[in-house]
């Protein structure tokens, strides 16, 4: 009875701290080829999880409520985030929780800095690298070209936001990202996980926030349609319905897309994941109980 009890139970809230600190501990202290190594896979996962979610929009509009479409979206979205949790993939929105072994001082600002640096930068490869392998697959062109038509309005959509809405996006983003990753630390099976994920992330995708790492597939993606389309791909059914050309599109550039989308998003998810979750469970949980440690240890000598 009390083996069932210990595994249906949740940890209480001040264990779960420990877990997540000792989790994000374990993986800034992996060796740097390592973190690469497993950020290029959470790259791609959540740009598989993207293009769930764009696969679930096609034909939506006017057929379900908007919102019930995105949240369909959202669930189908969070399978990206599953695979990174469940693979043991590094995520970079998630690495943002290291924040809590580096105030207990187990971590260094440089062990922090080199795991985001080569997360963000292994998320992008693996990200880009699957934007390019769909693209060569002509999946845009899918569904009289509907496919790829909701990539380059989500595209330009994420474009248009300004400097300080797609800052704030980022930072609610994370909160929910980051809070899907604390809970499942609370699962004990593959099921637990996968639901502990979808609440958060349903949430966030239905909304809008913008995720960086989830942006580095969907704005390449819609670059790489805008810039190499076929003609076969604008002749579309879809595409000459809505009316546009590649022409309505130019907005989509390198610069638009690094400067104007994945800088502002970036930091808003470091602050939404470090500061909103990190931080602020550190303190509620963390900073007494490593004072008690240190007292402890103190004492015992």
């Amino acid at each position: 009875m009390d083996d069932l009890a210990n595994k249906i139970s949740i940890p209480p809230a001040p264990a779960m701290a420990k877990a997540v600190e000792d989790g994000m501990y374990a993986k800034a202290t992996m060796p740097a080829w390592k973190i690469f190594w497993l950020g290029l896979t959470g790259g791609a996962y959540i740009a598989f999880g993207f293009i769930m979610f764009v696969t679930t929009q096609q034909g939506a509009p006017g057929e379900w409520p908007l919102g019930i479409t995105k949240m369909i979206g959202g669930a189908f979205f969070a399978t990206g985030l599953i695979m990174v949790i469940n693979s043991g993939s590094d995520l970079f929105t998630g690495t943002t929780l290291n924040i809590m072994p580096l105030l207990s001082k187990r971590i260094t600002a440089g062990q922090l800095l080199r795991h985001w640096g080569l997360s963000y930068v292994a998320n992008f490869i693996g990200s880009v690298t699957i934007a390019i392998l769909v693209f060569l697959a002509n999946t845009p062109a899918t569904n009289k070209s509907a496919w790829g038509l909701i990539v380059l309005n989500v595209t330009k959509g994420k474009l248009s936001l300004d400097w300080g809405s797609a800052f704030v996006l980022g930072i609610l983003c994370n909160f929910l990202v980051c809070m899907a990753v604390w809970l499942t630390f609370a699962g004990r099976s593959f099921l637990d996980k996968g639901l502990a994920i979808v609440v958060p992330l349903v949430i966030f995708v239905s909304t809008g926030f913008e995720h960086s790492v989830a942006n580095m597939f969907m704005l390449p993606m819609g670059w790489l349609i805008k810039t190499f389309g076929a003609d076969s791909f604008w002749a579309g059914e879809a595409i000459t319905n809505a009316g546009v050309t590649a022409a309505d599109f130019d907005m989509i550039t390198w610069g638009k897309i690094i400067f104007g989308n994945l800088l502002p998003v970036t930091l808003g998810n470091i602050i939404g994941g470090a500061l909103c979750v990190g931080c602020y469970f550190w303190v509620a949980y963390r900073k007494d109980a490593i004072k008690a440690e240190r007292e402890a240890a103190v004492a015992a000598k």
